[in-house]
């Protein structure tokens, strides 16, 4: 099961919780959640748009419980989380676009000059995802961004 590879949502922000919250403060946050947002306890005259946002509230909510309460898939969204903020805050020296890459055959994978003489990596199927990489040198501590094609 792919939990959430891109980070589109954060299901701890959903329940107004932390990553540090144990299963029974969970657990209070969606109850008290599920109910505010189910639509049986909808207030009457809300227009199509809060009704539809209150809709999406209650389904992503709903969701959130399913993957935090769930000890294997927590663990595997909390690596997640950990490496999207890794990402987000990893210093980039320079942007390179994929298609200024060299592509190397023999290893299958993307190669681009650093100017300690080391070289940045990027694997193919790293490149073939639509999100831009960090990809650091095999020799020195730079590190580049390499945007997407797609």
């Amino acid at each position: 099961m792919r939990i959430m590879a891109n980070l589109q949502k954060n299901w701890y922000s959903i329940l107004g919780a932390a990553p540090t919250d144990d299963l029974h403060e969970l657990k209070q946050k969606y109850q008290r959640l599920v109910l505010l947002f189910h639509p049986d306890k909808q207030k009457p005259g809300l227009s199509e748009e809060e009704v539809e946002l209150q809709l999406q509230s209650f389904i992503d909510v709903d969701q959130a419980w399913k993957v935090l309460s769930d000890e294997e898939s927590r663990k595997t969204f909390d690596l997640q989380l950990r490496a999207h903020e890794l990402k987000q805050s990893w210093p980039v020296d320079a942007c390179v676009k994929l298609e200024d890459m060299d592509w190397d055959s023999e290893n299958e994978c993307y190669s681009y000059s650093c100017r300690c003489g080391g070289e940045f990596h990027l694997e193919k199927d790293e490149a073939e995802e639509e999100e831009d990489s960090v990809v650091c040198c095999d020799t020195c501590s730079l590190s580049i961004e390499v945007k997407s094609c797609g």
